[in-house]
């Protein structure tokens, strides 16, 4: 009207009465909602809830056909905002939601041509399925699928800008600083069936890759680096009491590491690391351990048996002199008691002897044991360690 700024509320109170309707003249055809939004942040990953916690800055177009006006008419005014809650708007959700803490804006912008957007913050708690088999080299797959929640083929979205501007929108306003980053958003539009209910829907596909620097420093590196001190170790002599000291030690030690490990892992039901399944060189460790502390007992208590008792020469010397006193006597001539005496010791002595003789032949055998298994603990250390070399950088190449 002549003399006013633009619509006043008297002109579109007809308009603001129709609300709870859907803005459309002939109601056969649909209201069409462009959607588009922009990843600002991505707040938490919840792996064992399978939860992803985001911040969106959707914004939201359709048509009113009621709110149309000619700017020449109006003082030259082409756009207005006017409060969203007396005006028409379309029920679009997230289907993946479990919470939604959103800030709208209570106002909107409608342009002289009826075409209105809504600008609205939101901060999404949704479900993913969150695969951790490669962390700390993981890439998630989340998925945002935008829809009416009431409104079957009457009303009809689609995307307002191309998935790639929206991904190039968001990896320029995406804060850098935290644990995550955008790889690329992907989508399409598709049709969701329910009985004989049809809903038109956007998919949108948000591909995150999570920044290992962090667990690089502080979990790959020191592993590795206990790992090459125990390989080392085996280059002690394995009945060393130092190389059975120093591998405890390094048990102690890595024993603290899992613990403090434990603290950065994420915690799923779906799976585990791949890297946790390294923790198998503790258990080497262990095996190695034993063997030492076997090897070195069994060499000492040889060695504690070689300082008591006389060697093999010994043992025929006192065969020897027990035959010559105990069964070469003259015939007719019968020993006196103290012969009979010392003969009986001599038996004693010698079936001892004898005894000590084949417990040193089974300590020699077990020492032999434990070299060979000394041998193999260390080829098998050496092949996990290579094998997991290999997985690490694979995983570093393909998130790359």
């Amino acid at each position: 009207k002549e003399g006013k700024s633009g619509p006043t509320h008297e002109s579109m109170q007809a308009v603001f009465d129709m609300q709870p309707f859907r803005p459309a003249v002939n109601l056969s055809n649909p209201t069409v909602a462009n959607i588009s939004f922009t990843l600002y942040a991505v707040l938490g990953v919840n792996e064992k809830a399978q939860l992803l916690t985001t911040f969106l800055w959707l914004r939201l177009f359709w048509h009113n056909e009621y709110l149309v006006w000619e700017p020449e008419e109006c003082d030259g005014v082409a756009r207005i905002s006017l409060p969203v809650k007396e005006l028409w708007s379309p029920d679009i959700i997230v289907y993946e939601v479990d919470d939604d803490v959103s800030q709208a804006c209570p106002y909107v912008y409608v342009n002289h041509t009826g075409h209105i957007r809504w600008d609205r913050m939101l901060r999404l708690v949704s479900a993913c399925n969150l695969e951790i088999f490669s962390f700390p080299f993981d890439v998630q797959n989340c998925t945002f699928t935008f829809g009416s929640y009431m409104h079957t083929r009457d009303v009809r979205v689609s995307p307002a800008l191309t998935f790639s501007e929206m991904s190039e929108n968001s990896k320029q306003y995406l804060e850098a600083s935290g644990e995550w980053e955008l790889v690329d958003i992907l989508g399409e539009t598709s049709i969701l069936q329910f009985g004989v209910d049809e809903w038109d829907i956007i998919t949108f596909w948000v591909v995150i890759r999570r920044r290992p620097v962090l667990y690089v420093v502080n979990l790959l590196i020191p592993s590795s680096f206990l790992m090459l001190i125990d390989i080392l170790s085996f280059y002690l002599p394995p009945h060393s009491v130092d190389r059975a000291s120093f591998k405890m030690t390094l048990i102690l030690g890595y024993t603290v590491f899992l613990l403090i490990m434990n603290d950065l892992l994420p915690s799923t039901a779906n799976g585990t690391p791949l890297i946790i399944y390294f923790s198998v060189c503790l258990a080497l460790m262990v095996i190695s351990l034993l063997e030492t502390v076997i090897i070195t007992n069994v060499l000492h208590h040889s060695s504690m048996k070689y300082q008591e008792v006389p060697n093999w020469v010994r043992v025929v010397v006192f065969k020897y002199i027990a035959t010559m006193i105990c069964y070469r006597w003259p015939e007719g001539v019968s020993p006196t008691p103290e012969l009979q005496l010392i003969c009986q010791y001599l038996k004693d002595l010698r079936a001892h002897l004898l005894s000590v003789q084949k417990e040193s032949e089974l300590l020699d055998q077990w020492c032999h044991v434990g070299y060979v298994l000394d041998f193999l603990l260390f080829r098998i250390y050496l092949l996990l360690i290579s094998c997991y070399a290999m997985v690490i950088i694979t995983m570093w190449c393909i998130w790359i």
